[in-house]
């Protein structure tokens, strides 16, 4: 591997850009700030190229050009997402609200940060994070390196100001040398802590269900899954436009699944400001989705069963509800055209539609050794 140093790097480029001064007669552009403005104190590797193995079919990993997957950075977000090194009072990691065995969501109703203390949301699972786009409910993250960044510093979850984190990280014994063989230099920030950590989220890679397997010829379905699938990609079940097929979901959407009948949580209008956005909340994978302890963005339902029939005839009309589930009889929004109206799912539809939604478990992501806490 090659070796950096920093040294004749900016030697080097001192020369180019005199160079491109001269030839041009024109003054060059003024350099880009350093993210790490100190000489580094010590040598260090580049890093080593990652490539995670999609399944033919689905879509290709999107990833940032500014950080790309290494083995290294996935080591180093790892250990950093199962340290609790980056809370307060060194009790709280990221994986205390996201375990894996719950497709790294939450087991309890209301995720608990630092010192006990409760938020109002449930932790999200965190299943093929690389293509859903935004991230928390309300969407106000644009992307893992962004949802990264905040609960070091909030109060209620974490409760560390980033820039004591930082020293910490630097005065660690061993977290120094991770970050050189993660960035290439031993320089310790913000941006990199978040970088390593949205590189081990983006292997949090679901796609060996007994649905996926069915996808690839491997495994056939029960006459009794099959029968749930149809009625998922019908209007019957209604549930494949908002998690479409293969990842279940539809990056970008948020919806009012009419939960109340005056809004409680705004949802994704604190973020937009949109009042069409009021109580809007992010359509999550429906991957793994018999293994979550509670259901919705307040854990309100402990069963799919429950969630079902709210879609089906308990939610609570109103112009902000989604136009695809006020389409429900026998309380229609009467703007719905009749022949767009659908009838309600029967019981024996309810269980196997659920039957189905069971073959989107996969094991091997709820189980996978890489993806587990790293430290004895």
């Amino acid at each position: 591997m090659k070796l950096y140093r920093l040294t004749l790097w900016l030697v080097a480029a001192t020369v180019v850009v005199a160079a491109c001064s001269k030839d041009s007669g024109t003054d060059p552009p003024p350099p880009k700030p350093s993210e790490c403005p100190q000489p580094p104190t010590a040598e260090c590797f580049a890093p080593t190229p990652l490539t995670i193995q999609v399944p033919a079919g689905y879509p290709e990993m999107p990833q940032p050009d500014d950080n790309p997957l290494t083995v290294e950075g996935v080591e180093l977000g790892r250990l950093l997402f199962y340290d609790p090194i980056l809370s307060g009072d060194s009790t709280q990691a990221c994986s205390g609200c996201h375990l894996q065995e719950r497709a790294f969501s939450d087991s309890r109703p209301v995720s608990e940060g630092i010192r006990g203390l409760k938020g109002n949301r449930h932790a999200p699972v965190i299943i093929n994070p690389a293509w859903t786009g935004d991230t928390f409910w309300d969407g106000r993250a644009h992307g893992l390196e962004d949802q990264a960044k905040a609960p070091v510093p909030n109060e209620i979850e974490m409760d560390l100001p980033w820039n004591v984190a930082i020293e910490r990280l630097k005065e660690h014994p061993t977290y120094p040398e991770k970050f050189c063989a993660a960035f290439g230099t031993d320089c310790i920030t913000v941006n990199r802590v978040v970088k390593a950590i949205a590189q081990f989220e983006r292997t949090f890679v679901s796609f060996n269900s007994k649905y996926d397997k069915v996808r690839r010829g491997e495994e056939t379905y029960t006459p009794e899954q099959f029968a749930g699938y149809r009625i998922f990609t019908s209007e019957i079940g209604d549930c494949f436009h908002c998690h479409m097929e293969p990842l279940f979901a539809t990056p970008g959407k948020f919806a009012n699944t009419g939960l109340d009948s005056v809004v409680v949580d705004r949802g994704r209008f604190v973020v937009t400001g949109n009042p069409g956005d009021m109580g809007q909340f992010k359509s999550p994978t429906l991957r793994n989705v018999t293994e979550r302890f509670t259901y919705m963005h307040d854990s309100r339902f402990s069963s799919l069963r429950q969630v079902i029939e709210h879609y089906n005839l308990g939610f609570h009309n109103s112009p902000l509800v989604d136009p695809l589930i006020r389409a429900r009889i026998p309380n229609p929004d009467p703007n719905i055209p009749p022949s767009q109206r659908r009838r309600l799912m029967r019981d024996g539809e309810i269980d196997t539609l659920i039957i189905f939604l069971e073959t989107l478990t996969d094991p091997d992501f709820l189980f996978n050794p890489e993806l587990s806490n790293p430290y004895p």
